[in-house]
């Protein structure tokens, strides 16, 4: 089954149960195993947070995406990403990326207003949404109200056509990776409505977001974490206490927020079915050293115990999708790679 697995030009990485799920690591391993010529970015805006540890340095990124680790590939954020340029512009200086990252001139601005729309009554205390503003703003994009990146001075040396960036990549016969944002359960329109975010977040819409057809994706690799994690309100099936959560060690906390994350077992009916919704190829497994420690920097499948190999087989039996990523640490090198 895993020598099924394809190795293409075009490969869209998602989430698939609510986000927190590791997608920063995998989209950075797959640009520099791939040695992927562009990194495009798709989802909401920066209310979604992805952790990479290069180095031993471990950067929290909003807007760059994460295939800034590898220094040959353009960064790129599509023209269905929202930006607050505050947060673009210190993420730049960060990972040192200035001159090769780019953002459409399409991109919808988050101004002050969104944000403190965003911090207070419904928003804030029944959705419990992350008060960076991309609600209200994209509620503005659909009224065709908001300011656009091409209207921002300080984002001028950034503008490009990233569309036909991507698709020059692609044309020209090289890998690119699309970063998805958040997870499958909290897409506007498959997620729990109301406890939802304010787009789609899945492959299609991810494409949408870079502006690349259907016809051009080779693998989706859908991202799905040992257990799962949800941070704010909504439904979260089997649950687990917080005190229960800690003692598993899975008291995680949001990367933007910092809110503590409910969590709950892995769920096999919520990966299989987002498999489904995203027109998913093959999974990707990750913390799987929080599950099982003897994981912990294991490069090897050989070398991962039995009863991890059991819990890997009975995903790909219930799921029905080869798993050829799994997660062993939080470094970008710490994976084992089955394809």
């Amino acid at each position: 089954m895993i020598g099924s697995v394809r190795s293409m030009s075009c490969t869209v990485v998602v989430d698939g149960f609510y986000g927190d799920g590791g997608k920063g690591k995998i989209v950075s391993y797959l640009v520099v195993s791939e040695d992927a010529a562009v990194c495009a970015r798709g989802g909401v805006g920066p209310n979604a947070g992805h952790t990479v540890v290069k180095d031993g340095v471990k950067y929290k990124l909003r807007m760059v995406p994460c295939g800034f680790v590898n220094e040959r590939t353009i960064q790129l954020i599509g023209p269905g990403v929202l930006v607050n340029p505050e947060i673009f512009l210190k993420e730049i200086d960060e990972t040192g990326t200035g001159g090769r990252v780019g953002l459409d001139p399409q991109c919808a601005i988050i101004e002050p207003k969104h944000i403190e729309l965003d911090r207070k009554g419904h928003l804030k205390e029944k959705i419990g949404t992350t008060g960076t503003g991309t609600g209200p703003c994209n509620a503005d994009r659909a009224m065709r109200t908001a300011k656009m990146a091409r209207e921002i001075p300080e984002l001028e040396p950034y503008m490009k056509d990233v569309p036909q960036l991507v698709n020059d990549a692609l044309d020209g016969g090289e890998n690119v990776i699309i970063e998805g944002t958040q997870g499958t359960y909290i897409s506007l329109y498959h997620g729990g409505y109301p406890y939802v975010t304010s787009n789609d977040v899945c492959a299609a819409a991810t494409c949408s977001d870079v502006g690349v057809g259907p016809t051009r994706v080779d693998e989706v690799v859908l991202v799905c974490k040992a257990y799962v994690t949800r941070v704010g309100e909504g439904p979260l099936e089997g649950e687990l206490s917080s005190e229960e959560a800690k003692r598993r060690g899975w008291d995680e906390y949001g990367t933007v927020t910092g809110r503590q994350r409910r969590a709950a077992p892995f769920n096999h009916r919520l990966a299989k079915r987002a498999a489904m919704i995203n027109g998913a190829t093959q999974l990707a497994i990750t913390k799987m050293d929080i599950l099982y420690p003897q994981c912990k920097g294991v490069s090897s499948y050989d070398d991962v115990p039995e009863v991890a190999k059991a819990f890997i087989a009975e995903i790909e039996e219930k799921v029905g999708l080869p798993v050829t990523l799994v997660g062993t640490g939080p470094g970008v090198e710490e994976i084992i790679d089955r394809r």
